[in-house]
């Protein structure tokens, strides 16, 4: 029986947009696998990790009969992309295999039943449910991202957590040594929800939202998130556990503070970075009136030397950190200007965007 029958690009789309969650080794062979549902011309392609599942939808079908299956994703995707960019590509089924064909070429590959496939039950009920353009919330996931642990035991770090509060729609991550802050504004308003989203339904979430206005639905269940976009549908288990208190993090009324170039902190970085070592990536940054200087050593005493001119009137500051946290920012931030709020030698430091509120960023200093 013939499922489906496009060309390969229209083909391809569908299958890279759900086999980025796909793991290649899993306790359950099936979950290695997409499920493929036909009815009629519509086909849906879904996969799942057990705690992500994506589904995506394109109309590819051919004739007018009700099918499904399961087949490997890795070995689909990497066939797909193999074949010629034009041409018609078909996927047949018969005795439990799926054969690939287009112009002369043909692969036939095993299949698994689609009702052994495990799919995650969607939530009874939604508490909330916010929808921002696309790009706004691809806005609001970079600019946070970086900060979220990964593989800590703490288990509630390794992810984002997602406030809705009023209008605001805020996000949070932090590894427990940097923290990043950022908020945007929806239209409605909302009672308060604070949810914690796992580090890969994030990292898969920047890949498949686009930068453009087109609408992202986001339901919060008590322990799901659904993200509904384009022809993508995203569910996602949500992290357990109670994220720090970040308004307390957030150091506030510091009378120390400078604005200056972040292109010029960023190449300085870059310089001084060269000479760490991959176990200890420290910095020293000497901030006295009208100056902060740079310096970094390693093991072998080579050392680096960076000087700025800074408008800085403020106590001279002796304070070492981890250059990378730094160079995060930095390298995510867009615009020109930052601003630095400094309070001593062993109090975090924090970077704000001038004369923009949405945006917080808390680094903790390091011994050097």
């Amino acid at each position: 029986m013939q499922l489906v029958k496009a060309q390969r690009d229209t083909l391809l789309r569908p299958l890279q947009i759900v086999s980025g969650i796909v793991e290649r080794r899993h306790t359950l062979p099936i979950l290695a696998n997409i499920l493929i549902r036909k009815d009629g011309e519509k086909v849906s392609f879904l996969s799942t990790d057990i705690e992500v599942q994506i589904t995506t939808h394109a109309q590819v079908g051919t004739g007018g009969d009700v099918a499904a299956t399961t087949v490997a994703a890795r070995k689909l995707l990497d066939i797909l992309r193999a074949l010629p960019d034009s041409g018609d590509v078909s996927l047949s089924l018969a005795n439990k295999r799926m054969t690939v064909q287009s112009g002369k070429s043909r692969f036939a590959l095993q299949t698994l039943a689609a009702e052994e496939f495990p799919t995650v039950a969607q939530a009874e009920q939604y508490n909330a449910k916010v929808t921002l353009p696309q790009k706004t919330l691809k806005h609001l996931f970079n600019m946070v991202h970086f900060a979220m642990a990964q593989q800590d035991i703490r288990y509630y770090l390794n992810g984002l957590l997602l406030v809705v509060d009023g209008k605001n729609v805020i996000a949070v991550a932090t590894d427990g040594h940097r923290l990043a802050f950022c908020q945007v504004e929806a239209e409605q308003e909302f009672a308060r929800q604070e949810v914690i989203i796992p580090r890969k339904t994030i990292l898969e979430l920047q890949r498949l939202l686009e930068e453009n206005d087109n609408p992202v639905d986001v339901e919060i269940a008590n322990n799901q998130v659904k993200l509904t976009f384009a022809d993508i549908e995203l569910i996602s288990k949500l992290v357990e556990g109670k994220f720090p208190d970040y308004t307390r993090v957030v150091p506030k009324g510091y009378k120390n503070n400078f604005t200056m170039s972040r292109e010029q902190l960023l190449r300085s970085l870059q310089r001084a970075a060269i000479m760490t070592s991959d176990k200890f990536k420290g910095v020293r940054c000497i901030i006295s009136p009208g100056s902060l200087k740079i310096s970094s050593t390693n093991a072998d005493q080579e050392e680096a030397v960076e000087e700025i001119e800074i408008d800085y009137g403020g106590d001279s500051i002796d304070i070492g950190f981890n250059v990378t946290y730094l160079l995060d920012v930095l390298n995510n931030l867009k615009c020109d200007q930052i601003n630095i709020a400094l309070g001593d030698a062993n109090s975090s430091a924090l970077i704000t965007v001038p004369d923009n509120a949405d945006f917080k960023y808390v680094v903790m200093p390091m011994r050097i």
